[in-house]
């Protein structure tokens, strides 16, 4: 063996925030556009913490002319002493040690968002200044630092104010050495999570402010989370007037529920903690969701609205179209992972059934008319379930798959190794079979669909399940659907939809994505699904050809050739029309194809997204035409 040197003075020590700097991801997630936009989050949430400790009324963020960002409070202000252990002003403290802050007992605060005391000295650490003005004592107290957070000025009091002016104005440059992608801010995703906050945190208000363009918006809402729920329900039809509101404390844990059933068929449950989103639930959740199942079940019995045979309404059958917002405020919270995507504490869920359904029964009691609704829904999902246990049947994979290019049928890959096989989704008799001549067939596999398939936004899984091609669709992944779904049994480790670049192919791709979030959304979350990109333009000079996706593309690729070079552009043809050659070597050869992987960063989005453009209200859908026709470039792409 190789004995290279590896003695002590091979051991680094990073000291200070320069950990934050070399390993940026462990502490914001990635450095991508995501992360700069956490950066805002971080100093937002120790204001929404002085908020939820009864302190703070008013935060403003603003993005700045010069693509800074300032976020303002009226709280208490950092305190400005000097700190006992670091012998440095409190605040330089904050903003240049990790895990330094108000967080971690000794009364500072009983429930906080921002857990770890890294969120100041994080967005310090990765900033190419910062500047903190703190109102306190009557007071103006200012500190700067620079490059990676090194202090260029120490706190020094610059002015004063009233003795009553307290708070904290923060404004920071994202680095751009750490943020490679983009420094950019985005109005919109901004403007997504401060409306959020503003739910969460009934009368609080939030101003957001653009001093590049002059757009601003401020949310405060007195109803908190019930016009959480009215605006999740705003392109659905409720099929009760009143939402149903519950709250309580017990041990110091606070529990709010908000919840309207619609006509649709989907749940749209959203839990936060300590205005944290947890996507993956916990046991906040949980102790809710038992709870209203259990709940509808006694009230249904003791009120004859189900037959003394019948089987108990499950959790999906009392869960169809129904708005729901969970927020518990947690003194101490334990998240699962360290995404924070998932509540651990087993003390919660005891509590959250217990409160909602104290709340919850007495909501039934004093609105009969409502419960009969609600249970009448329950019981027409209950009959719908059944129909689709008996149409699952059919999906359910016997032996080997058919090996034919016929419609409906899958054209299997011989590799029976998930993490390199891969499926093309292909519309068009056509392209099916140039995609099968033209592909790996050790790798990849083809399933052809005819034309647009269910608009599952529109139909219960029993209709779901009575179409031909998505129970074919379902063997072939191999997964099963609803509560027998198991991502463990995935054939293919890529799902590719391989669609036209026209209007009809962009409307088979959503109605695609449409039955994958709303019952394959692991698939999502995991990376699993991909669109094809098919190229638009070739360019042909001499004896080479170029194939580009866009305008965009093509004008650089030509800005690259030589001064009075020749060329022909070429149009491409459909999927259908090309050979399998040219299929291959534009869109399915793993050497030059482009794969567009489907991600999703706000589910909430996500989720109005799809009730927006294929649920049954047309009327938000009109809107959403006629607000966004003009900035259509090329229908056809």
């Amino acid at each position: 063996m190789n004995n290279e040197h590896y003695e002590a003075s091979d051991i680094q020590v990073l000291e200070g925030l320069e950990a934050v700097r070399k390993r940026p991801g462990m502490y914001i997630g990635t450095t991508s556009s995501r992360g700069l936009h956490h950066l805002v989050w971080e100093i937002v949430d120790n204001a929404i913490d002085e908020a939820l400790a009864g302190y703070c009324d008013d935060i403003e963020i603003i993005i700045n002319k010069d693509g800074s960002v300032t976020v303002k409070d009226d709280g208490r202000g950092i305190p400005v002493e000097v700190h006992p252990k670091t012998g440095l002003s409190t605040v330089e403290t904050v903003y240049t040690v990790l895990h330094a802050g108000g967080k971690f007992g000794g009364g500072g605060y009983k429930v906080s968002g921002g857990l770890h005391g890294v969120g100041a000295s994080v967005v310090n650490a990765l900033s190419k200044w910062v500047e903190v003005t703190v109102y306190k004592h009557g007071k103006v107290h200012n500190i700067k630092f620079a490059n990676g957070g090194k202090t260029t000025q120490p706190l020094t009091v610059v002015g004063e104010c009233s003795e009553d002016r307290t708070g904290t104005t923060v404004s920071f440059m994202p680095d751009p050495e750490i943020f490679t992608e983009t420094t950019e801010f985005d109005y919109d995703t901004l403007k997504t999570r401060a409306r959020e906050l503003a739910f969460l945190n009934k009368g609080l208000r939030i101003i957001l402010m653009d001093d590049r363009d002059g757009q601003s918006d401020t949310f405060v809402y007195e109803g908190g989370i019930r016009e959480f729920v009215s605006y999740v329900n705003r392109n659905k039809t409720p099929i009760h007037e009143d939402i149903i509101y519950v709250e309580g404390v017990e041990n110091d844990i606070s529990i709010e529920v908000a919840m309207q059933y619609n006509d649709g068929y989907n749940p749209t449950i959203y839990s936060f903690v300590n205005n944290i989103i947890t996507p993956e639930g916990g046991t906040h959740e949980d102790g809710v969701k038992n709870s209203l199942t259990r709940i509808i079940n006694n009230y249904a019995k003791q009120n004859k609205l189900v037959k003394d045979n019948d089987e108990p309404l499950s959790g999906e059958d009392v869960r169809e179209g129904l708005s729901m917002i969970i927020s518990a405020k947690v003194p101490e919270p334990q998240f699962e992972g360290q995404t924070k995507t998932k509540l651990g504490n087993s003390e919660v869920r005891k509590v959250a059934a217990s409160v909602f359904a104290s709340g919850f029964e007495r909501f039934l009691l004093e609105h009969p008319n409502d419960a009969k609704i609600i249970i009448d829904k329950a019981n027409t999902a209950a009959r719908a379930r059944v129909a689709a246990k008996r149409a699952r049947e059919l999906t359910r994979r016997k032996g080997g798959l058919e090996v034919s290019n016929f419609w409906g049928k899958l054209t299997d890959c011989s590799s029976n190794d998930a993490t390199i096989s891969e499926m093309f989704i292909v519309e068009g008799d056509s392209a099916a079979g140039s995609a099968v001549s033209g592909r790996d067939p050790i790798t990849q596999a083809i399933l052809p669909i005819r034309g647009k398939i269910l608009n599952v936004e529109k139909a219960r899984l029993d209709r779901v399940l009575a179409n031909e091609e998505i129970r074919t669709m379902i063997t072939a992944l191999g997964t099963g659907i609803g509560e027998e779904f198991d991502i463990d049994k995935l054939r293919y480790y890529k799902i590719i939809i391989m669609t036209d670049a026209d209007v009809d192919g962009a409307h088979i791709r959503t109605l695609l994505l449409t039955l994958f979030y709303r019952y394959f959304r692991p698939l999502i979350d995991g990376g699993h699904i991909y669109a094809a990109q098919p190229p638009l333009y070739s360019i042909k000079h001499g004896k080479n050809i170029k194939y580009v996706l866009d305008e965009s593309e093509r004008d650089k690729y030509l800005q690259t050739l030589p001064p009075n070079t020749k060329y022909e552009i070429g149009r491409m043809k459909g999927l259908g029309e090309m050979d399998p050659e040219e299929l291959r070597e534009t869109t399915m050869g793993i050497n030059n194809r482009v794969l567009k992987q489907i991600t999703m960063d706000d589910a909430m989005a996500a989720d109005e997204t799809f009730q927006l453009l294929m649920g049954e209200d047309v009327e938000p859908r009109r809107k959403f035409i006629e607000d966004n026709a003009l900035n259509v470039l090329n229908l056809d792409i």
